[in-house]
């Protein structure tokens, strides 16, 4: 074990947990005097890990730079049945191989933060079906017979359900009680996750004693909020969240999006920026003497740089600063060759007629729906969304804003479309 600062545990320990259960004192007596296997769990229920997932990485790093084992979790088998934390529906059930094509770049994603190359303290990845796909229902029988129904009940959400009148299914009482049994059979000293699932770390704190007669530490970590809503920042159910493995320079553009109220939070949680600093940076923000934007993009540079390197940070910025600031056409914008638009498909069967042709200059140009454009470039992903953002003025041709959504466009090569702030496509 390496000898660890004190004064730097607590900071650690300040920043990036919630609460530590049974006791902090407990923890702390452990973590200095032997090494722990700590773990934490990801469901795979998109393909991508996000900001939200980067407290507590960085959580675990501390802990592996300090010589404990970590490991991180892959919820492939629990994914199929659905987390009902914070839930009041039920979660769309994955398949098996929805999980597995999820899972596939986790551990790429996650050691941009975790060490899993060390050849002295590697850091673990592990799947959750090698144990419990070869469960039989004589041990689900006797696994689910250690708790009492008016237990599971507790939990917050079912609570609200049952206020609510809404549906409790039987498969979501089970969940907590699986992922319980990871803590089992990876043999775990202290489990790490996000103040959402301390129910379900707490059934695994109990599992353990069950099973193992031991004791298992559970450390909650913040949720990224947005304090004017209550609402979680970053959400894979609701697919608004920035992806640790989005580009370098699509990160910085979502990034530089994120409310003005959530800065400070994210440089705590989400940088490794030290607590001095950004207290300075709070005190700035709260007298606003400092630009809200200024910061945004010091934390944009930050994360960047933490997932992509200093220099394509660097670019990124330059880009983005580019697009925004200067109203230039990116750099780098996906083309589409202008034959593509000769025919065009119908959804199930038969053809569109050659969309019509008018000359311009001696040259032939093909005219085509603007919604028809939108859609076949993938700007819009139907007919009606294509119309909303017409009528939203989000759609521009060549600088120009769209708005008829019954218009026809002439498809000429150079010609840039763009929606929104940050979605451009060429025709060449």
């Amino acid at each position: 074990m390496k000898a660890i600062d004190f004064n730097q545990i607590k900071e650690v320990l300040d920043r990036w947990t919630d609460k530590i259960y049974p006791s902090r004192e407990d923890f702390l007596k452990k973590l200095t005097k032997k090494k722990l296997v700590i773990y934490h769990g990801i469901d795979p229920t998109a393909p991508s890990l996000h900001l939200g997932h980067s407290t507590n990485l960085l959580l675990l790093k501390r802990f592996q730079e300090w010589g404990h084992k970590v490991i991180l979790l892959v919820g492939d088998f629990t994914a199929q049945i659905g987390d009902p934390s914070g839930r009041l529906t039920e979660r769309n059930p994955l398949t098996e191989k929805e999980v597995l094509n999820n899972s596939q770049t986790y551990k790429f994603q996650a050691g941009k933060i975790l060490d899993f190359r060390s050849k002295r303290n590697s850091a673990e990845v592990k799947r959750n079906s090698q144990w419990l796909k070869k469960f039989t229902l004589e041990k689900i029988l006797r696994l689910s017979g250690n708790f009492t129904v008016q237990r599971i009940i507790e939990r917050d959400m079912f609570q609200k359900r049952l206020k609510q009148k809404k549906p409790i299914w039987l498969h979501e009482f089970l969940y907590p009680l699986f992922q319980g049994y990871d803590s089992v059979a990876l043999d775990v000293d202290v489990e790490v996750g996000g103040t959402d699932q301390t129910f379900n770390m707490m059934i695994g704190r109990d599992l353990m004693r069950i099973y193992r007669n031991k004791e298992k530490f559970v450390i909650t970590t913040p949720l990224l909020i947005n304090p004017k809503t209550g609402n979680k920042l970053m959400s894979k159910s609701e697919g608004n969240y920035v992806a640790l493995d989005d580009s370098s320079e699509e990160m910085f553009g979502k990034i530089m999006a994120l409310p003005d109220e959530v800065i400070i939070n994210c440089f705590k949680l989400c940088t490794e920026v030290s607590l001095e600093e950004i207290k300075i940076m709070e005190q700035g923000f709260k007298s606003k003497k400092d630009n809200p934007r200024d910061l945004k993009a010091r934390l944009a540079r930050e994360i960047v740089t933490t997932y992509h390197g200093v220099s394509v940070a660097e670019k990124a910025e330059e880009e983005f600063n580019r697009v925004f600031r200067e109203h230039k056409v990116p750099k780098k914008v996906k083309s589409y060759p202008a034959k593509i638009f000769a025919k065009q498909k119908l959804r199930r069967a038969g053809k569109f007629p050659r969309p019509k042709a008018s000359t311009v200059q001696g040259r032939q140009v093909t005219r085509l729906s603007i919604l028809d454009l939108l859609v076949k470039t993938k700007l819009a992903p139907s007919k009606s969304g294509a119309k909303r953002l017409v009528l939203q003025k989000a759609v521009k041709i060549d600088g120009k804003v769209e708005n008829d959504w019954r218009s026809k466009v002439g498809i000429k090569k150079g010609m840039i479309v763009q929606v929104g702030k940050r979605k451009f496509i060429k025709i060449v």
